[in-house]
């Protein structure tokens, strides 16, 4: 589904360059479940940007489900984001004068899905997260993996193929982060391809396959099962 070549990504800094991907090659199958861990810099939420649509490649080449990315204009790459990605972030990102419902309507609005469409299936997502009875609240009347859950029913309501979840449970205290990360576990099991950016070593863990970073490079690739020795792109 997901493949990297010889990926380079370079920002400046002030006047100096800063190569945050250096020659990164990387094949992610349907369904997977894997983390990206390392320390600060060392290009995790570039490799997640980057898989995710919102940047480009300085070299190299990506493909997603077969599909030259490097060189599509801007509206394919939205099209292709919308088809395929959601995106869960640390801050949640929800707006404070919606409620919950109307928050996870959001994407649809923007898809152009009739009212009663989006509203039905608003509230079959928060269901699946466990919120159907905080339909209603708005973000200040709820607790911080209440909130993150709602963010992962806005980022699934599109039914994406990959989820992309970038330091999901860092706000959050152990008993919040450990229902948010179930949440995100049973969308794997269900077929959802997750990939996680995380600095807790215990939930970097939990992933059949983990990534490790190191100054934009990939320093280790292991799994279960050997899933890391190359699964088949799909």
């Amino acid at each position: 589904m997901i493949e990297l070549s010889v990926v380079n990504k370079t920002y400046l800094v002030g006047e100096a360059p800063l190569r945050a991907l250096r020659d990164v090659n990387m094949t992610i199958g349907a369904g997977e479940y894997l983390s990206v861990m390392g320390p600060s810099g060392s290009g995790k939420s570039t490799l997640l940007n980057m898989i995710g649509l919102l940047d480009r490649p300085d070299s190299g080449s990506y493909c997603l489900d077969g599909v030259a990315t490097e060189t599509l204009g801007e509206e394919p790459r939205a099209r292709l984001r919308a088809d395929y990605i959601g995106f869960i972030f640390q801050a949640f990102h929800l707006i404070n004068r919606l409620t919950t419902l109307e928050n996870v309507e959001l994407p649809m609005m923007l898809g152009g899905i009739a009212p009663k469409q989006r509203r039905q299936n608003a509230l079959a997502v928060l269901e699946q997260v466990g919120l159907a009875d905080r339909a209603g609240h708005r973000p200040g009347q709820l607790s911080g993996g209440q909130l993150q859950r709602v963010a992962i029913a806005r980022a699934i309501v599109m039914k994406p193929r990959i989820l992309l979840a970038d330091e999901p449970t860092g706000n959050l205290d152990q008993a919040s982060g450990n229902e948010v990360v179930e949440v995100l576990e049973n969308l794997n099991r269900e077929g959802i391809t997750l990939l996680v950016v995380t600095h807790d070593a215990n939930l970097g863990k939990r992933a059949k396959r983990r990534i490790r970073m190191v100054d934009g490079q990939i320093e280790s690739d292991t799994g279960d099962d050997n899933v890391a020795a190359g699964s088949t792109a799909l």
